[in-house]
């Protein structure tokens, strides 16, 4: 299938109408752009520091900056000199059309528009630059050397070298969050480090010193004319400038550990000099010690023997293991009962009358408990107005797996630091990493200069759980938060928290809001998603039932009740297993769509697949455990116990009930000879399928009008997710479930890291 004209570039819409804004950013991302938006000049120009697009198109008349000041600051940098403007404007005089091209624009397209006439002159700036994209000696975002370019720059100067007699080298930099970042924030994540690394590697450098990157992204530096000596000097000089400064990319500050190999230039091609100096930097990834790596022929020989120790075989047999099981489910829930229908109608037994008003009752069912939660959540429980006693000691412990978080764990123990509480707050880091990171040392000297911080490394720990459980004999407060390593918490949120507790209740689970969901349609589907869950779902269902539930971060404990439940690590989400453990013995966990904490989703299809598998599965062990244990707990009213029933069986269920109309509806078709023959005019189907069909719009309603405001105001957000959940995202969870069950049953247990780490990080996180 061909990919659009647009995929993999970016465009910058630069509009203070809204709508505007919105309609163009609609047409340009069905193309495949990637698209960030900018309410006025200023703005814009706050982005392209950020990272720079492949086209911008931007109004003239707005406030502030307008488009006209705009294009003369792009044209006067370097960095955005060749970067294509299309202005688009009710501005529609001649004289205004010949000002913007004066002044540098590519094009003027006048208001009233054409979106799709739009769209294509976008795309043909895109595609046409002076020269084709792969030809292009520098990288028109960074300045850097293509690819290409960078090979013809190492064979120029491997040939000089051998005329000359004089050294060189070439190094291969990369930076061990680069994938982390990437998966976080998608492109754009890269190209704000692509430009900022640039701006870093631009200092001490030599006069015939050039930059470029190659085919995999990592940065290259070639260095004529220098020696082993004065090459081991700038490339440790450059490790520690890069490991000490902190970058901001997508408006989060990240801390980078750069991974540098490199290998004096000889008479081989330039491919293989660069592939040696990028084996060496493979080499400084497994220690991150800052250490530039020199290619040996040992790194050869290594490299070889790890190749040869993956075969095949078994990678082949992990790939295929997923998709078979999906395709078991489909036979186990389609196919299996559309041949007992026929089974049963051979021997003169025609059960459909009974299954079709069994499936449709159920999903009516459904349907009406997911109208009860919104309703309910428009009127959410709220804490008392003021604390039953003054604010006590309090603790936060946030759980870390550091390879996976060291780029933005800085950022999220300094916004903790910031919290607004009048008690003494303590911020406990319980992480685990399996070798030292240079993150670490940043870590020790902010607790040495505020000591309410307590870096806590937990020695041999595999799971959140451990981290959280052996973190608790370093708590003194008297309640606790826990949190993952992402969140930033809403400055008032331990003030609120306490309002709950200290009128009686044991934990309070907030509300968890997505704050990178700009970066692809993945993130936006997952943010809106987040409000629907968080902001309806869960008070919703708490008043429904009558019982909240922990989920796993953003949640404020009772200590001495969190050490006596702890989180069981044997749990894929040991959370929901100790919240239900609360439940079960008469606990009050409340849920607060007020109390925000902000965190960082998913940002691919995979990486969403992985996560949500994980709670599947983990939801089915604490079914299988805890609905036996829910009706037998004396604490528990009828209520509870029926709202347990729902909660714990009916999840389990539903996903293979979801699936029953099909084979129903096969059999009907093949006992009256035809889909033709069918009456779907029955008024029963057709009431209940509009009620069902009408869960969709009414979860994207409710959604919206609970979300906070900053996703509120993405109102496109949530017209996309009606559409991507009602023909794909709905079945992609319900496969998801079903696949769990199996994994389950067959024993397959594993934690897959929701990515917040390279590619090359393969052990298994704590959060």
């Amino acid at each position: 299938m061909t990919s659009p004209a647009g995929t993999g570039r970016t465009a910058l819409v630069v509009d203070d109408d809204e709508m505007v804004a919105e309609l163009v950013r609609a047409g340009l991302e069905s193309a495949g752009l990637t698209v960030v938006t900018a309410a006025d000049g200023h703005e814009a120009l706050d982005r392209l520091a950020e990272a720079v697009p492949d086209v911008v198109v931007s109004d003239v008349n707005m406030p502030g900056m307008d488009g006209f000041a705009l294009v003369s600051r792009l044209r006067a940098e370097p960095a955005t000199r060749r970067v294509p403007l299309v202005f688009l404007s009710s501005r529609s005089q001649r004289d205004d059309v010949l000002t913007g091209l004066r002044l540098g624009a590519d094009d003027y397209v006048r208001k009233p528009f054409d979106l799709d006439e739009l769209v294509g002159r976008v795309l043909a700036k895109v595609a046409r630059p002076p020269v084709p994209v792969d030809e292009l000696v520098h990288d028109v975002r960074t300045g850097l050397l293509s690819p290409a370019r960078v090979l013809e720059e190492i064979d120029r100067e491997a040939v000089r070298g051998r005329r000359t007699g004089r050294p060189a080298a070439v190094a291969v930099l990369d930076v061990a969050e680069r994938g982390m970042l990437r998966s976080r924030f998608g492109p754009r994540g890269d190209d704000e480090l692509a430009l900022q690394v640039t701006a870093r590697l631009a200092p001490d450098a030599g006069p015939l010193e050039q930059v470029g990157r190659d085919s995999a992204g990592r940065f290259v530096v070639l260095m004529p004319e220098t020696d082993e000596d004065a090459t081991r000097a700038r490339l440790d000089e450059l490790s520690a400038r890069m490991a000490g400064d902190r970058l901001t990319v997508a408006g989060d500050r990240v801390q980078v550990t750069p991974v540098i190999g490199w290998t004096a230039l000889g008479p081989e091609p330039a491919q293989v000099l660069l592939d040696r100096a990028a084996l060496a930097a493979d080499a400084a990834w497994s220690h991150l010690d800052l250490r530039p790596v020199r290619w040996t022929p040992d790194l050869e020989a290594t490299a070889r023997s790890e190749r040869g120790r993956h075969r095949a075989g078994p990678r082949l047999r992990a790939r295929l293991r997923t998709p078979l099981q999906v395709v078991l489910t489909l036979v186990l829930g389609v196919v299996l009962p559309f041949f007992v229908h026929l089974g049963l109608h051979a021997v003169g037994v025609d059960i459909s009358g009974v299954t079709y008003p069994i499936v449709v009752v159920a999903l009516v069912v459904t349907a009406a408990s997911i109208w009860a939660e919104g309703l309910l959540a428009l009127r959410p429980d709220q804490p008392p107005e003021e604390p039953a006693a003054p604010y006590p000691r309090a603790s936060a412990v946030i759980a870390a797996y550091l390879p996976n978080e060291a780029a933005t764990v800085v950022e999220t123990v300094e916004s903790f630091l910031r919290l607004d509480y009048p008690g003494e707050l303590q911020v406990i880091l319980a992480y685990n990493t399996p070798r030292p990171l240079p993150v670490e040392e940043t870590l020790a000297d902010l607790a040495r200069k505020d000591p309410r911080l307590v870096p806590f490394k937990v020695l041999d720990s595999t799971s959140k759980a451990q981290n959280v459980n052996a973190a608790l004999a370093e708590v003194t407060g008297e309640f606790v938060g826990v949190f993952d390593a992402d969140h930033h918490p809403d400055p008032g949120s331990y003030r609120r928290a306490w309002r709950w507790l200290s009128h009686g209740y044991d934990v309070v689970q907030g509300h968890c809001v997505i704050r990178n969901g700009d970066a692809s349609w993945m993130a936006r589907t997952i943010a809106v998603e987040f409000e629907s869950i968080y902001a309806v779902s869960h008070p919703g269902r708490a008043r429904l039932h009558r019982f909240g539930i922990f989920g796993g971060s953003n949640g404020y404990w009772r200590t001495d009740l969190l050490r006596r439940i702890r989180m069981h690590g044997s749990m894929l989400t040991e959370d929901i297993d100790s919240s239900l453990r609360v439940v079960e013995a008469g606990g009050r966990i409340a849920s607060d769509p007020h109390l925000v904490s902000r965190e960082l989703g998913p940002t691919t299809l995979k990486a969403v697949w992985n996560q949500r598998m994980r709670w599947a599965q983990g939801w089915f062990q604490v079914s299988m455990k805890h609905l036996p244990l829910a009706w037998r707990s004396p604490a528990l009213s009828l209520r509870q116990k029926l709202g347990m029933s729902f909660l714990l069986g009916w999840r389990e269920v539903y996903p293979w009930i979801s699936l029953q109309m099909i084979p129903i509806i096969a059999f009907l078709a093949w006992r009256d000879g035809g889909l033709g023959r069918l009456d779907w005019l029955v008024p029963l189907f057709v009431l209940t399928t509009l009620f069902t069909a009408s869960v969709g719009p009414g979860q994207a309603f409710f959604a919206r009008k609970l979300a906070v405001p900053e996703i509120r105001r993405q109102r496109w957000w949530f017209l996309r997710y009606l559409v991507v959940s009602s023909f794909f995202y709905t079945e992609f969870k319900n496969v998801i479930a079903r696949v769990a069950q199996l994994k389950e049953f067959s024993g397959e247990r594993e934690w897959k890291v929701t990515p917040r780490a390279a590619p090359a990080a393969s052990e298994k996180s704590a959060s």
